[in-house]
């Protein structure tokens, strides 16, 4: 599919960039990826807005990699969208039978009309041909736009626990007679907390999230009266060319606002065995899943457990990278190989997904999936669907969801603490938004 390409140079990137992200809201559809400049090794722009479904698919998981193989072959263009944590029960034979108040379909992907990246000081529309004739005046229409006023919604947020903190307790120490018989050596147990009859703004509480925690895997999803806000600092996987990355995310502590006290806390978490060995147990699993798709030798570690500081956060994060043979191996068996990141199942991976399942509350749907696009050339990026807020406009219902590893040496009290400290920023904007 030809796209039109035209490059634009612009003087003030970050007044374009929040126009372009308040002009995506007259479109259904909008997609909304930004890196926020972060310092990274692997980045191919600044932000990306995709807009305006022209193909599209939306299925439940049954088959669901066989069909995004169809979808994203015949297109042979940029294709954006999201894989549900869900679609797991297409690669093992798994069942989500938790309850589901989101209702977002198990995987959906759309060709968008219109595509615009912000790279460094420039601005690049490829446009469809059928509306390239619309780059100039939606350029001057994004210049000129006056990011309406947020109108402040009325309602009162008041956010449940799915699970309360005696019952997670008591999940959580399942989940350690689980590790003491061998059944598995580590798993990513989630909680959900909620709010029902809840009004937001969307791009609101996205615009908020965002500035407080300005991760480089930021996401804002609108399918009609669906929105995902997602703040996530995880890389699941990118593609560029026959190389393979998966950044894995295992280890978190907490910023503190003296300078001395949070170098002292980073290094701390750099040296603290027990998240260490978190990271590298899932390290072991990600080269394991890299491997099925690997030219042999290929699999390598660039980077183990170095702690990278996020606003809210500092986070322990490896880098394990393959090359696979582009002729042989088709992108989405890639996807399909590695899915779902092990950083957010646990090792072994199916026993771990079977053990959460039967734990947790809540269908995890989009959370702990991922979020990103194909490109024509056949390169993929996508993030970890975490510290993220869902929203169904319909239903009213507001939802986030936070996890933590579970290995021999966790202190269950010390797991919840971890849980409510990632849940912070999101609980934060809700309560703060209205």
């Amino acid at each position: 599919m030809q796209r039109t390409v035209r490059t634009f140079s612009i003087e003030n990137t970050a007044a374009f960039k929040q126009n372009l992200l308040f002009w995506s809201q007259q479109f259904d559809t909008a997609l909304w990826l930004d890196s926020n400049n972060y310092n990274q090794t692997y980045s191919s722009f600044n932000c990306a807005l995709a807009v305006e479904e022209f193909t599209s698919i939306k299925t439940d998981y049954t088959n669901a990699f066989d069909k995004l193989k169809e979808y994203q072959t015949t297109t042979k263009d940029y294709i954006f969208g999201y894989i549900s944590y869900d679609v797991k029960n297409d690669v093992e034979h798994l069942k989500s039978k938790n309850i589901d108040n989101l209702n977002f379909a198990d995987l959906y992907f759309f060709q968008p009309q219109k595509l615009i990246f912000i790279k460094e000081n420039s601005v690049e529309f490829h446009y469809l041909k059928m509306v390239d004739d619309e780059i100039e005046s939606d350029l001057k229409t994004i210049k000129d736009f006056n990011p309406s006023v947020f109108e402040n919604s009325k309602s009162d947020i008041k956010i449940k626990l799915r699970i309360h903190k005696d019952e997670y307790h008591q999940k959580v120490s399942k989940v350690l007679e689980h590790i003491k018989r061998g059944d598995i050596y580590e798993a990513n147990f989630c909680q959900e907390f909620y709010a029902e009859n809840a009004t937001i703004n969307p791009l609101q509480v996205y615009t908020h999230l965002n500035d407080i925690s300005e991760p480089p895997f930021a996401a804002y999803l609108k399918l009609e009266n669906q929105y995902a806000l997602c703040s996530s600092p995880e890389r699941y996987i990118k593609k560029e060319g026959s190389k393979i990355i998966s950044q894995p995310i295992k280890g978190t502590a907490k910023r503190l606002i003296s300078t001395i006290d949070d170098e002292k806390i980073a290094r701390n978490l750099m040296r603290d065995e027990k998240e260490r060995a978190e990271n590298v147990m899932i390290v072991d699993l990600v080269r394991n899943d890299l491997s099925k798709t690997a030219t042999k030798g290929s699999v390598k570690v660039e980077e183990l457990c170095k702690v990278y500081s996020f606003k809210q956060v500092h986070q322990m994060i490896s880098t394990v990278v393959s090359t696979i043979d582009t002729a042989l191996i088709h992108p989405v068996e890639v996807l399909r190989s590695t899915f779902p990141m092990g950083s957010m199942t646990g090792a072994p991976k199916v026993s771990a997904m079977q053990i959460i399942e039967n734990l947790e509350e809540t269908k995890r749907g989009l959370y702990s999936g991922a979020i990103g696009y194909f490109t024509p050339e056949n390169d993929f990026d996508f993030n970890v669907v975490i510290r993220s807020i869902l929203y169904n406009e319909e239903k009213k219902y507001v939802s986030y969801s936070v996890g933590g590893a579970i290995t021999a040496k966790s202190i269950v009290e010390n797991e919840y603490e971890e849980c409510l400290l990632k849940a912070k920023a999101m609980k934060y904007v809700l309560l703060n938004a209205q």
